[in-house]
């Protein structure tokens, strides 16, 4: 898979190391869902990092909400074309505000590095087609995120004893 990242913010420094683990964990979802490894290199991501004032206006502009988010996505696929295979194709956008993930990082009590990656894992989901717009789609989504984070937590302590998720 490629993840191709535009930092669109200079608030908050978003380290190499983070965006790694990152495209690592975009990665294993695909796994996780059962996508060939065909399908898996030739899948393309777009992260934007930006901040709250431009992810407010793409609120408003898509979505017709006024005010900042945490992550927006936008899916480029339909199901047909994410099942039919291709030698490179965009599975859509996931643009993330750097900012308000830190602000939650510190409300929540755990790390930027864990928000972000539950960010991102939260945009890719819904490039795959997962929502929460009722009650059994959302537990669906949170079922999948906590597999997912549970993943995370277990491989970021193998990779670094020392990383906070």
């Amino acid at each position: 898979m490629r993840l191709l990242i535009s930092e669109e913010q200079d608030q908050v420094e978003v380290k190499a190391e983070i965006t790694a683990l990152i495209k690592e964990k975009l990665e294993s979802i695909l796994y996780e869902e059962d996508f060939s490894r065909e399908f898996v290199d030739a899948a393309e991501v777009s992260m934007v990092f930006t901040d709250d004032q431009k992810i407010a206006l793409l609120n408003e502009r898509y979505r017709g909400v006024a005010g900042a988010t945490d992550v927006l996505s936008f899916p480029m696929l339909d199901d047909e074309e994410i099942e039919g295979g291709q030698d490179q194709f965009l599975l859509g956008d996931i643009v993330i505000s750097v900012p308000r993930a830190l602000e939650q990082s510190e409300e929540y009590g755990h790390s930027l590095l864990r928000e972000l990656l539950f960010l991102a894992v939260h945009g890719m989901l819904h490039l795959l087609g997962y929502d929460h717009q009722t009650e059994a789609d959302a537990q669906r989504m949170r079922s999948k995120e906590k597999k997912a984070l549970a993943m995370i937590s277990a491989s970021a302590e193998q990779e670094d004893g020392q990383t906070e998720i």
